[in-house]
């Protein structure tokens, strides 16, 4: 199963159609402060292209957030493992337009639960820029707790505050209906 409904979005893998969006978000200063910077059309292009093919050639990728009642691309959430990642990450980010109603969280407690489900992770972790309060919330929201500070692999080569927890942790805030 590749594809995720919760109460408000649609969760799905990466498709042609998602680009537009993609590259508004790819082009948002503040969107992009904390992951990498604003990024030129032919960049957001090859990122967009990436993470389509790692849909091909891992199995899983972040999926596209699709608005149910508009149909709009919202952003992209959910697991992510290139090579040389510090761990199994389910991320997010999402267009500014998005913020503050719910949906990361909605979104990555949605892919949290898929990623150990169907990819089988005994842990899950969230990769946060130090000045990124928004993600540290989210983070929070979602149970996850500050595990350590790590580095992003070249060509990012950021020093990152490390989130996560474990599935058991998961399964019990799950399981206790929090």
């Amino acid at each position: 199963m590749r594809h995720i409904e919760t109460d408000r979005l649609i969760l799905r893998p990466t498709a042609a159609e998602d680009f537009e969006a993609w590259a508004r978000f790819a082009a948002d200063p503040e969107v992009m402060r904390h992951l990498g910077g604003v990024q030129p059309r032919s960049t957001a292009w090859r990122g967009f292209i990436a993470m389509a093919g790692a849909w091909q050639i891992q199995g899983f990728a972040m999926f596209s957030v699709i608005e149910k009642s508009s149909g709009h691309w919202l952003g992209r959430i959910g697991p992510w493992m290139p090579e040389g990642w510090p761990g199994t990450e389910v991320g997010w980010g999402l267009l500014r337009e998005a913020w503050g109603r719910g949906y990361a969280v909605e979104a990555a407690t949605a892919a949290i639960d898929w990623s150990f489900q169907h990819l089988g992770w005994s842990e899950v972790i969230h990769t946060i820029s130090p000045e990124n309060a928004g993600s540290k919330g989210v983070a929070a929201r979602l149970g996850s707790r500050y595990l350590r500070m790590g580095r992003l692999p070249a060509p990012i080569e950021i020093d990152v505050e490390v989130w996560g927890q474990s599935r058991e942790q998961w399964q019990s805030k799950r399981s206790a209906g929090k």
